[in-house]
């Protein structure tokens, strides 16, 4: 009792304030693999607080969003070493849908020799905070969410449909910042509240977007690693919330045909260290070279990191004309048609928004890619294109349109590979050339509908 006890004190304040009164039954430990989902186990309170680290096997990282293996164990073939997965206690959350007094805890993985795993999701991520913080820097990042609400699809061979609404009928596309339109998911809605209140999580809004049913919320700017738990968390969150409502939340990026696709949009600011300044800001409030080499280095790299923040055959679908998401890294002020956008705000708030990130990536990997891409432009002094002006849907793709091109230009990446890690980008490129094989083995309706009998 006494180590439940202490373990209790030790939680951060919205836990203990969730525990209040309560006792504890069990934690979840969990991590992110590669796809993003939460692996580990669950242990009663009192086992946990009595443990400093528990065991996972690496293979974890080898699997596929299918469930199968990427042969990418190395050259000591698949042993599947044990990792030692020790817990981050200002992780420590509710997990408030479960029928018990639950936590859940995000562990960070290490080898025998304390070294941290290099294709663990957060790891890469951290790895790339530190090279910004080894410059005298600290990035700050604000994403943005968007997902569907649908309705239940237990068939896959089913088209994904809108959800029913509190009307009795289906979300209705075509219906941004409708107020009408959020307040017909309002039960899911006030689930989501509740349970991110429960969390100690702040949601800075949730609007309408344009598909039918999809829903965006902000999150307020922070800690890019504090930021990538929390989309993390969310998505499991915003699942439990609409199961309640027997309706499916997914994060794919394109889940129903002719609606907008679901992207996580990341906002970046960087500071430095010393001073506590917006490097992207001048004496005078002007823009600085930082600011246009952060810009040049998103336009020059993101092409070849696109496999890590469009990970799926599906996330391709997204990238398409005057549906809401970008075509080109053509960079703007204020133009939502561009790739990279320069919000809106004063000197002291200036950002740059990369809109190529899809809701289906993880959310770790997706932002340690951004990042990576803007630390390159800073160290190399990268010159972005000048501004683009009007529609930049009317120019020209320079982005991969398709998985396997997307992987091939990864694969090549040695700049970005030495800031994400050369064994994450080796696993990393095997998993995701092995489930886009997988892929390639399926034949399509479409196939069967127009090849058929035609051809």
């Amino acid at each position: 009792m006494a180590d439940l006890t202490k373990l209790t004190e030790a939680l951060p304040a919205a836990a203990q304030t969730y525990l209040e009164g309560r006792r504890l039954d069990e934690v979840e430990c969990i991590i992110s693999d590669l796809p993003g989902i939460a692996r580990g186990k669950a242990v009663p309170a009192s086992k946990f607080a009595r443990q400093d680290y528990f065991h996972l096997p690496d293979s974890i990282f080898f699997q596929t969003i299918t469930g199968d293996w990427g042969e990418a164990a190395g050259e000591d073939g698949f042993i599947e070493r044990d990792m030692i997965l020790k817990p981050d206690m200002s992780t420590a959350t509710a997990a408030p849908w479960t029928a018990d007094w639950t936590l859940q805890v995000i562990h960070d993985a290490f080898d025998r020799d304390n070294t941290p795993i290099p294709f663990s999701p957060r790891n890469v991520l951290r790895r790339v905070v530190q090279m910004y913080e080894d410059r005298g820097m600290k990035p700050v990042v604000a994403p943005e969410m968007e997902f569907f609400l649908v309705a239940r699809n237990i068939d896959p061979g089913q088209e994904i449909k809108p959800m029913m609404g509190r009307s009795g009928r289906p979300a209705a596309a075509r219906q941004a910042y409708s107020m009408t339109a959020v307040d017909e998911f309002g039960p899911v809605i006030d689930d989501i509240y509740d349970f991110a209140e429960a969390q100690g999580f702040e949601i800075d809004g949730i609007t309408q977007e344009g598909g039918a049913g999809q829903l965006e919320i902000n999150l307020r700017h922070g800690d890019p690693v504090k930021l990538a738990d929390e989309v993390f968390y969310f998505k499991r969150l915003i699942r439990e919330a609409a199961l309640r409502h027997d309706c499916f939340a997914t994060f794919m990026a394109k889940p129903i045909e002719d609606e907008p696709g679901s992207a996580m949009h990341i906002h970046h600011s960087i500071l430095d260290i010393e001073t506590g300044r917006n490097i992207f800001v001048g004496p005078q409030g002007g823009e600085t070279d930082a600011f246009f080499h952060f810009i040049g280095g998103l336009q020059k790299h993101l092409p070849s990191a696109i496999a890590v923040m469009a990970p799926y055959v599906n996330s391709y679908r997204r990238y398409v004309k005057d549906h809401a998401a970008p075509i080109n890294l053509a960079w703007g002020r204020d133009n939502r048609t561009t790739g990279i956008r320069v919000p809106l705000s004063g000197p002291e708030a200036r950002r740059v928004e990369n809109r190529m990130a899809g809701m289906d990536c993880n959310p770790y990997l997706g932002i340690a890619a951004s990042l990576a891409c803007g630390l390159l432009g800073i160290i190399n002094e990268e010159r972005p294109d000048k501004q683009f002006k009007g529609d930049a849907y009317a120019g020209e793709s320079d982005i991969p349109n398709v998985m396997g091109t997307a992987l091939d230009m990864f694969e090549e990446a040695d700049e970005l590979h030495a800031i994400l890690g050369p064994e994450f980008a080796r696993v990393y490129g095997i998993v995701k050339r092995t489930e886009y094989e997988e892929f390639l083995q399926v034949i399509s309706p479409w196939e069967r509908e127009h090849l058929l009998l035609n051809v």
